[in-house]
């Protein structure tokens, strides 16, 4: 019986260990990823390792921006932000969705019927019919949800994306891209 306590016991703290140093790794320090990530032109690429990710994002960004998690729906993932303003990716900061492409989808996760750009994002080229086309941050790779059939006019899509993979961001009228509204045709 007291073999087995050691052992159990000696697992656990080998447990503990392990869990501590892959969540706080020495030898990575957030403000120098940080500061890496900075330097990196939003028009470029953002090569960062899955350890230096895991020291700059939250446990529950990290699951869901790099390992292709679902975050639970909430209320408000439906808030409609009335506001000028962009959302951009939690991870990197690259632009995504005007506030003006939001819509209430009822799903509990934000939703928009198109991107500023195509360029902003990566549609990948399998379809599922119960997750749609994953949808991930064409700078950094990040997952950040999935686009389907079903969205309002003009574009018939809805982009359902995780809220902790966005962040918004308030924007001046000359700052956020012209897209149309929902009422009006594509250009």
């Amino acid at each position: 019986m007291e073999r087995t306590v050691e052992f159990l016991l000696g697992v656990s703290i080998c447990i503990a260990l392990a869990s501590c140093s892959r969540a706080h790794p020495t030898n990575l320090n957030a403000a120098q990823i940080r500061a890496k990530l900075d330097a990196v032109p939003l028009f470029q690429k953002v090569y960062l390792t899955n350890k230096e990710w895991q020291v700059i994002l939250s446990p529950q960004q990290f699951y869901v921006m790099r390992r292709a998690g679902t975050e639970r729906p909430s209320p408000s993932g439906n808030a409609l932000d009335h506001r000028n303003g962009i959302y951009v990716c939690s991870a990197c900061s690259n632009p995504l969705y005007s506030a003006e492409t939001k819509f209430n989808s009822g799903t509990g996760w934000p939703s928009f019927w198109q991107p500023i750009s195509k360029e902003a994002i990566h549609e990948s080229s399998t379809f599922s019919a119960l997750f749609g086309v994953e949808i991930s941050c064409a700078r950094c790779g990040s997952h950040l949800g999935h686009v389907f059939n079903d969205g309002p006019p003009p574009t018939g899509l809805r982009y359902c994306m995780n809220s902790i993979a966005l962040t918004y961001r308030e924007a001046s009228p000359s700052s956020v891209p012209a897209s149309p509204r929902a009422n009006q045709s594509p250009p």
